[in-house]
C-alpha cells in the first residue's frame, strides 16, 4: 500500500458520515451530499504509465485534463470526460459517458483496477492491470456510477487508448439513420432534427475516405460539435413535445435538452437489487449520504 493510500484510508475512517470532493463539476448529479458530511480528498498523480501494456495507475484525485497530458506524450488518452476541473474518480463515480460513446464504447469498460475505501475503512482492491488475472465478482463495473456510496476511490487502474491520427466534426442537412448507415464506425452522430453532425476519428486516409461519403450526403467538414444543452435525458425521454432545444446522441439514447429530466421511479427488482448492495456494501449509509445513483439519467 502506498503512503497516499494510506494516509487517505486512515482520513476516510470507519466512522461518521463522509464523501470525497474533487472538482465538484458534477456535484449536484444525483443529489448532493448530505448537509455535515466531512470532506476528504484522494491522492494525487500518475503512479505508473505503462504504454506498451496501454495501462496507467493514477490517483482519483488528479484532474482529468493532467493526465491526458501526461499520457499524451506517448500518443495516449482515455474514454474519461476531460472537463474543465473534472477528476479522474469524479468522473468515474459519476459514470456518464462522453458523447463519444458510439464509437469509443463505454467509459465503464475503460476501468481494469480499482482501490478504494469502504465503510468500514480498509482499503479493498477490485479488478486487476491485466483482465487474465482477474477473478471474483466485477466491483469495478459495479463501482462506475455509484456517486461514491459504495467505496470512495483511491487510486486506479484504467486502459489507455492512442490518440487519433486524425479528427473532424462534419455537419449537414441529413438523416442521421441514413448517415450512421453509410459509416463504419463514427465516434458520435448528433441529431438537433434538422442538422447531422458526426464526429470521425482514425488514420488520416480513412476519414478523407469516410469524408467523401459524407459529402454525397450533404454533410461538410466544419469546426466541431454544437453546442450542447445542460441536462441529459434517457430512452423514451427524448425529443421534446413543445418544440424546445434538444441534441440526440444517435445509437446512445442519450438526449441533451434545456430542461431538466423527470427521473421516473425504478422498477422494483431494480430498486431492491439497489438497496441488498448498499445494504451489504455500506450498511450504516456512511458514504456520500444523501446521493443516490438511482436518480442519474443516462
Amino acid at each position: 500500500m502506498s503512503g497516499a493510500l494510506a494516509a487517505f484510508a486512515a482520513e476516510v475512517g470507519a466512522e461518521g458520515p463522509v464523501a470525497v470532493e474533487g472538482g465538484r463539476t458534477a456535484w449536484d448529479v444525483g443529489g448532493p451530499p448530505a448537509g455535515g458530511v466531512r470532506l476528504v480528498s484522494a491522492p494525487v498523480g500518475v503512479v505508473e504509465h505503462v504504454p506498451a501494456e496501454m495501462t496507467v495507475r493514477v490517483g482519483a484525485g488528479t484532474a482529468v485534463t493532467a493526465l491526458h497530458d501526461v499520457l499524451a506524450d506517448a500518443g495516449q488518452t482515455t474514454l474519461l470526460p476531460d472537463g474543465p476541473g473534472a477528476t479522474v474518480g469524479g468522473a468515474l463515480a459519476v459514470g456518464q459517458d462522453g458523447i463519444g460513446r458510439l464509437g469509443r464504447g463505454r467509459l465503464r469498460d475503460a476501468l481494469l483496477e480499482a482501490r478504494y475505501v469502504s465503510a468500514e475503512g480498509r482499503l479493498v482492491k477490485a479488478g486487476g492491470p491485466t483482465v487474465k488475472n482477474v477473478s471474483g465478482y466485477d466491483l469495478c463495473r459495479l463501482v462506475v456510477g455509484s456517486l461514491g456510496t459504495l467505496g470512495l476511490l483511491g487510486e486506479v487502474v484504467l486502459r489507455t487508448r492512442p490518440v487519433p491520427p486524425s479528427s473532424r466534426w462534419f455537419a449537414g442537412p441529413a438523416d442521421p439513420s441514413a448517415v450512421r448507415a453509410r459509416l463504419h464506425r463514427p465516434a458520435a452522430v448528433l441529431w438537433d432534427g434538422a442538422t447531422s453532425w458526426v464526429w470521425l476519428e482514425g488514420h488520416g486516409v480513412d476519414v478523407e475516405a469516410e469524408g467523401r461519403v459524407l459529402a454525397e450526403l450533404g454533410i461538410e467538414p466544419v469546426e466541431g460539435p454544437p453546442p450542447l444543452p445542460a441536462h441529459r435525458h434517457a430512452g423514451g425521454d427524448a425529443t421534446p413535445a413543445d418544440g424546445a432545444r434538444y441534441v440526440a446522441e444517435v445509437g446512445t439514447g442519450v438526449v441533451h435538452r434545456d430542461d431538466p429530466p423527470v427521473v421516473p421511479e425504478p422498477p422494483g427488482p431494480v430498486a431492491a437489487l439497489h438497496r441488498r448492495v448498499k445494504q451489504a456494501l455500506d450498511p450504516a449509509g456512511r458514504l456520500n449520504p444523501g446521493r443516490d445513483p438511482l436518480r442519474v439519467v443516462a
